[in-house]
Formats: C-alpha cells, sequence, structure tokens
C-alpha cells in the first residue's frame, strides 16, 4: 500500500516520486505487452468500440435513429424469413412501422427520410422464399380382412 501524500508537497511531485520509486524496484518490467505498438493508435474512436463491444453493447447503438430504422427495413426480409406463420409477419412489419411512425411524428432530425415497408411486399417475398411443403405421405390401402379359418388353411399348405 502506498503511503500517504505528506503535507506541504504538490500532487505531482509526490506522484511522480512513487512512479520514480516504483521503477527503481522494477515495478513496471516485464508488463504484458511491454515493447508493442499500442492498438488502434490511428483510430481515435477505437477505444469507444472496444469498451461496448466489452460491455456486449451494439455499435449500432449509436447511429441516428433514422440510419438504424433504414437498417432494420434493409434487413426485415431476412428477419422474416424464419417467420413460422404470415401473422408473425405482418406482426413485424407493423411494428417497424409503428417506429417510423413514432420517428416522423417526432419531427427531428429531418434530413433523412424514412419510408414505410409495404406489408404486403414482404409477406409475398415471405411466402417465395418458403420451402415448399413436402405431401404428406400416402395412406396404404386397407388390407382385406382374413378370417380365421382362412389364416389356418394358409398355415397347413405352407
Amino acid at each position: 500500500m502506498t503511503r500517504r501524500k505528506p503535507p506541504g508537497v504538490s500532487m505531482e511531485s509526490w506522484v511522480e516520486s512513487q512512479i520514480r520509486e516504483a521503477a527503481n524496484r522494477g515495478d513496471f518490467d516485464d508488463l504484458p505487452g511491454a515493447g508493442k505498438p499500442l492498438p488502434n493508435l490511428h483510430d481515435p474512436n477505437a477505444w469507444l468500440a472496444a469498451y461496448l463491444k466489452r460491455e456486449g453493447v451494439e455499435t449500432e447503438a449509436l447511429l441516428p435513429e433514422p440510419l438504424r430504422l433504414r437498417k432494420e427495413i434493409e434487413r426485415l426480409p431476412e428477419v422474416v424469413r424464419g417467420a413460422p406463420t404470415e401473422r408473425l409477419v405482418r406482426e413485424l412489419v407493423a411494428d417497424l412501422n409503428d417506429r417510423i411512425k413514432l420517428w416522423m411524428r417526432n419531427g427531428q432530425d429531418t434530413h433523412f427520410m424514412v419510408p414505410l415497408v409495404d406489408e404486403d411486399e414482404i409477406v409475398s417475398g415471405w411466402r417465395e422464399t418458403r420451402p415448399v411443403p413436402e405431401p404428406p405421405p400416402a395412406i396404404p390401402p386397407p388390407q382385406p380382412k382374413r378370417r380365421w379359418w382362412n389364416r389356418r388353411g394358409a398355415s397347413r399348405t405352407q
């Protein structure tokens, strides 16, 4: 544990003396990454991207709302491709359209135009990409019932 700053000594000179003493003791020798260049030194926002990745936050969250909505519109066909029912596809499109309408009512950032999604167009695209269901297996015709006396006679002849 470090000792307390003595009174009458400036904070800067006290910290510098602490660093110098630690260097003389060898506390900074053999640190991981020693002698290697700092990563992404040329990118001033690299620290932000690394922080967001470490915290599990998508970098898309930093985009302005209209750009985020446009990206959702672009990804919508892939999102609905896995939907099991047409009703769910229509609900997803309606939810996105509601968020677009809310953004339009907000009246901010009018530099970007975000069109509403055509629900019928997305549903028709969803139908085209769905796999064609296989017909159910044919049920074999029922075998005629054999009477007990027919079974008895068939076993004797064999």
